[in-house]
Formats: structure tokens, sequence, C-alpha cells
């Protein structure tokens, strides 16, 4: 893969091959584990334990479960809570969803490859 200083003019055969092949390989288990990613569902919680929330893996809020207690608390807390709870639950999706990556293409990293494709959309050429 590419690196912060390395030109594309720079990538040896022997590199494009592994990475033609890498590339190969993401393609065909990604259609195999599509639905999978599909349905993980996640789970979050506001500080106060009170309001929950669930979270599709394309980002839609399925579910936000606010406890009768809570309804003692001011408007504000009751807005950060939720919000809490709806960015813990998308967090716990890219938990799932990094797992089965991680499972399902064994060497790969995920975070990795995020962090080196940022690296290289951010280069000034």
């Amino acid at each position: 893969m590419l690196g912060p200083r390395k030109m594309p003019a720079d990538i040896s055969a022997e590199e494009h091959a592994f990475d033609a092949e890498e590339v190969e390989r993401i393609l065909a288990w990604s259609e195999r584990v599509q639905a999978d990613i599909e349905n993980v569902v996640g789970t979050g919680a506001g500080a106060s334990g009170q309001i929950t929330a669930t979270v599709a893996a394309d980002g839609t809020v399925l579910k936000v479960f606010i406890e009768e207690r809570a309804m003692r608390l001011d408007s504000r807390t009751v807005a950060a809570e939720v919000l809490s709870a709806v960015h813990q639950a998308g967090a716990d999706v890219a938990r799932h969803i990094e797992k089965l990556i991680r499972e399902g293409l064994p060497g790969f990293d995920p975070s990795r490859f995020a962090a080196g494709f940022e690296r290289l959309v951010n280069l000034d050429i």
C-alpha cells in the first residue's frame, strides 16, 4: 500500500500485483458478507443509562427508548443523553463491522488502511 512518501510511479510490479490480489480478495469477501454487514445493529446509552438507542449499519436510528425516570431530567440533559446514546450506538456498529472485517480478512487492518487512505487523499502533489 502507498506510504506517505511513495509516489505511484515508484510502485514496483510486484507491489502492484500484490495490491491487485489484495483488492480482489477484499471484493470477493465483501460480496460474501454484504448481508451480514447490512444486518449489523448497534446499541448505546446515555450517561445516566435511562436513555438507550439502537442504530442500523447504514446509520439509521431504529429506536430511542427513554425510561420514565428520565422525564424528570431537564430538556437539555435529555437531548444530550439522546445524542450520546445514538453516538455510542453508531460506535458499536463500527466495532461490530470492524470485527467482521478482522475475522473475514486476516492480516487486513481496517484502521491502518483508513489512516493510509486519509494520508493519500491529503497529499500535496
